[in-house]
């Protein structure tokens, strides 16, 4: 067994065929690969799109309307028939199925992120194939705190949270090419990406696609947050027969994405995923030196600039001049505080501030680096 806990996400533009419209030979498909692996002592978790797609089909609307209200309205109408599907598909299969309904804000409390944890476990532990949505009919990216966006994050930081042994994120997208393959015939599929990096991400582009919200750019976004968590991704486009089967016993499907050596404590998962970061540390050169390669803490000395508003114990992300995220951890300071003592030496910290917390604005304890 190659790997055995996998997190799979099925795009809307999949499993509607591209049609707009949930497509039931397809799910159908998908059901009966997942049902082989489970039948093998896998364990599966579905990250699951379409949810508005069925909304509107059920209610017949055609409008291409993507205001916030209107999808809540269509997800709420959608989600119900969405899991009746996998209800009834998977029951023909002898399996169990459930639903998970996820906001980004259930994850961002350390508690609620291990409540969500527990449970995704203990469902796979009773053999339940779990169906997990992001709840649009609550969420709300109005503020830009509330909402994953979209279910590749979501599916990436599902991965996270039960500490995968893959992420196979399934859509109309054959992998990750060197160029755009609808407009450029020379374009060529990247077999293995070892490390996400600036040439990758311009490969990605920004399209995303007609029905979906996930495009690319999002796929490798997921891809960034599983690889650093030691999850290792698959993106693939997944209408081909027996293509989950393949990819959950070794072989080369797709893109795949290598993880880090290790995978990290579930602490520095949390940290990592950015869910609960509330600013950002801009360092220079010498301190992502210090935290990269010597193991060491982040001083306010190698601070550049201090963005967002955060209160000591609050996550923060660390980035490079570049706007590179080098890691996330928890703050020993304020933003105000930083402002104030950014650049300074950690023994003038009592003379600028009347007070000090410790040397570092950031211990290595309570660190995590990308």
């Amino acid at each position: 067994m190659q790997y055995k806990r996998i997190v799979i996400k099925l795009g809307t533009n999949l499993i509607t065929g591209g049609s707009g419209r949930l497509d039931l030979g397809v799910m159908a498909g998908l059901a009966a690969q997942v049902a082989e692996l489970h039948r093998k002592g896998h364990e599966i978790i579905l990250v699951s799109s379409g949810a508005v797609a069925a909304g509107r089909e059920l209610l017949g609307i055609k409008s291409k309307r993507k205001d916030i209200p209107f999808k809540q309205v269509m997800a709420s109408v959608g989600q119900n028939r969405l899991m009746n599907i996998y209800y009834g598909l998977f029951l023909e299969h002898g399996i169990n199925v459930a639903q998970a309904l996820l906001t980004r804000s259930d994850l961002t409390d350390r508690a609620h992120y291990l409540n969500a944890r527990n449970t995704l476990l203990a469902l796979m532990e009773l053999k339940v194939v779990c169906v997990v949505n992001e709840n649009d009919v609550v969420c709300t990216d109005e503020l830009g705190e509330l909402k994953f966006g979209d279910n590749d994050n979501l599916s990436a930081m599902v991965a996270n949270l039960v500490d995968a042994d893959l992420l196979i994120l399934l859509s109309d997208v054959k992998g990750l090419y060197t160029a755009d393959p609808m407009n450029d015939p020379g374009a060529k599929l990247i077999p293995v990406v070892e490390k996400i990096d600036v040439k990758i991400e311009e490969m990605a582009g920004g399209a995303g696609s007609a029905h979906g919200t996930g495009g690319m750019v999002t796929k490798i976004e997921a891809a960034r947050l599983a690889t650093s968590s030691g999850v290792p991704v698959i993106i693939t486009g997944g209408a081909q027969s027996n293509l989950i089967v393949e990819a959950a016993s070794g072989k080369s499907v797709g893109t795949f994405f290598t993880a880090r050596d290790s995978k990290i404590e579930s602490r520095q998962r949390w940290l990592i995923s950015g869910l609960s970061s509330t600013g950002r540390l801009i360092i220079d050169k010498g301190a992502v030196t210090a935290l990269r390669r010597q193991n060491k803490s982040l001083l306010p000395a190698g601070i550049v600039e201090v963005e967002g508003s955060f209160k000591r114990g609050d996550v923060v992300d660390i980035c490079d001049n570049g706007g590179q995220q080098v890691g996330s951890g928890i703050a020993n300071y304020s933003a105000a505080d930083l402002q104030r003592i950014r650049g300074e030496r950690s023994g003038a910290i009592t003379d600028i501030l009347g007070y000090a917390y410790g040397d570092e604005a950031v211990h290595r304890d309570n660190l995590a680096l990308v």
